[in-house]
């Protein structure tokens, strides 16, 4: 397969003064909210109440504001991340917001950490979608500890099978194989050229779970509130208030017996 983790880290390097402004405005929300629409926490409940005395893991941080919302309900926090430039911006906001969150330069999908070294891992738009399933998800049930959960938000299949191979804005006419669904090269895409995103059908995404000793607790299809902005990131406001742009899975690790 291409070098996608290094064609990553080279996109987010680039594409990272962009999304200072955003994470800062993130870092400095009083409530959580989520994706491309910026649904509550209130709606989707992704964060427990109370995380205190708890490891957490973000996996694949970008700037760093999901792990300040662990933090914030009392977490340990560990925040891995591709990118020396988010991973700055990152740094530099926990400076301002005189947080504590751990910081590590790295893949995902080859954490630097023991087993079980966590009760609670997240991503949101992270691993979720730059790190191939395959491997960051058994990863994910390595750093996990029993009775913990993992949490993931990203691109909905249905998005990704509708988006045409040039990048341009998701479409109502399907596009691409939705059983071939595994990595997809949008390096030298004309209108939108990025990096390198995965995504599973659904059945394979449970499967998977399945293999590694994930138990699927809630799956989440995210419809688009009402709002003002058309678009966001390529998808027509419209459509995802017809279709599911993004999904989130909610799962545990059974606690030993």
């Amino acid at each position: 397969m291409t070098d996608y983790v290094s064609i990553n880290r080279s996109f987010w390097d680039n594409y990272a003064p962009e999304w200072v402004t955003r994470g800062a405005a993130a870092w400095r929300a009083s409530e959580p909210y989520w994706g491309i629409w910026e649904t509550s926490e209130a709606e989707l409940n992704l964060l427990p109440a109370d995380l205190q005395g708890l490891d957490a893991i973000e996996l694949g941080c970008g700037t760093g504001y999901v792990g300040h919302w662990l933090e914030q309900r009392g977490a340990t926090v560990t925040a891995i991340d591709n990118s020396s430039k988010q991973l700055a911006t990152a740094q530099q906001l926990a400076r301002e917001h005189h947080s504590e969150i751990g910081f590590l330069m790295g893949n995902a999908e080859q954490c630097p950490l023991p087993n079980e070294s966590a009760d609670f891992l997240i991503s949101e738009y992270g691993a979720a979608i730059w790190c191939d399933p395959l491997l960051w998800i058994p990863e994910a049930a390595r750093l996990l500890r029993p009775g913990g959960q993992l949490i993931f938000l990203g691109n909905a299949p249905l998005a990704m099978v509708c988006t045409p191979d040039s990048g341009a804005d998701v479409t109502e006419t399907l596009q691409r194989s939705y059983f071939d669904l595994h990595a997809m090269d949008w390096s030298e895409a004309e209108a939108d050229p990025g990096g390198i995103e995965f995504n599973l059908p659904l059945s394979r995404w449970i499967d998977l779970f399945l293999k590694v000793g994930l138990v699927l607790d809630e799956y989440l299809e995210i419809q688009a509130p009402e709002g003002d902005v058309d678009n966001a990131f390529g998808t027509p406001r419209a459509w995802a208030r017809q279709f599911p742009a993004e999904h989130v899975f909610k799962l545990s690790k059974p606690a030993r017996s």
